[in-house]
């Protein structure tokens, strides 16, 4: 009994260690397809990195990856180059064979392909379906990390990606707008939109995805006062989004998560 409680106080020793982890470990060399890395070069050149460990035959670990490649593709856009990706499993045991086609298959070009990630498992936390790293900073520090992914996730590393690049969000709301909400926020059926103009203007009010493409249009004409809304958000997957309101030429964009 008395080792058994020894062991057990030894494993949270462990995992208070791993999960203490402030700075990243070094990642270098050929990746399965034969181009060189340097994780530390990358992040003292004002990089962010993600690193994603998946499990073989995981279901549920590609969809993550998914979702952050295209929020990594909405700032590429204007950051071309600045965000590096690593896809790495879990064991050490799977081919680059294997590793090479999970990245290629499921589109996710960010990520490049490796075929062990024990060591970077362990030092990050340990197992998690899926595991997702960002790292960030010349101290080569830890932004963002968690064992259990969910879509708001994408929204907390968007903006700490945006930080680190030097960009923040508008916070300004047009001038002509009083106020804007969006209630409930996660949404599951429905969310009601409010918006108070003080003046008559032109307004279009739009939802886009978080590359920036539009998936619905909800208004669009020449309005006044108090405008209430209620979108029905069942018709949209579920995920992170932009509810963006355009009044006479000025644009100022709030998130929406959709949960089913």
């Amino acid at each position: 009994m008395k080792k058994a409680i020894l062991l057990i106080v030894a494993l949270m020793f462990v995992c208070t260690i791993s999960k203490a982890q402030t700075t990243a470990i070094q990642i270098n060399g050929l990746d399965c397809n034969g181009v060189s890395h340097d994780l530390f070069a990358d992040l003292d050149a004002g990089k962010v990195a993600i690193l994603h460990f998946f499990m073989p035959n995981c279901g549920s670990c590609p969809p993550p990856a998914q979702k952050i490649q295209t929020m990594a593709n909405h700032i590429l856009a204007t950051h071309p180059g600045m965000i590096t990706g690593y896809a790495m499993p879990f064991q050490n045991s799977t081919t680059c064979i294997y590793t090479s086609d999970w990245v290629s298959s499921n589109g996710l070009l960010l990520y490049a392909p490796y075929d062990k990630g024990a060591a970077q498992v362990a030092y990050y936390g340990g197992f998690g379906m899926p595991t997702v790293v960002l790292l960030g900073g010349k101290d080569h520090k830890i932004l963002f990390s968690t064992l259990s992914f969910s879509t708001s996730d994408t929204t907390i590393m968007r903006d700490k990606i945006l930080e680190i690049l030097g960009t923040t969000k508008v916070e300004e709301l047009p001038n002509s707008v009083n106020s804007f909400s969006i209630s409930p926020n996660p949404a599951t059926d429905n969310a009601t939109i409010n918006i108070e103009l003080k003046e008559k203007s032109q307004l279009k009010l739009d939802i886009t995805d978080i590359s920036g493409k539009q998936v619905a249009v909800i208004i669009d004409g020449i309005l006044f006062g108090i405008i209430t809304n209620q979108f029905n958000t069942q018709s949209l997957p579920t995920g992170n989004y932009l509810v963006r309101l355009q009044v006479n030429g000025k644009t100022f964009s709030k998130e929406l998560s959709i949960i089913h």
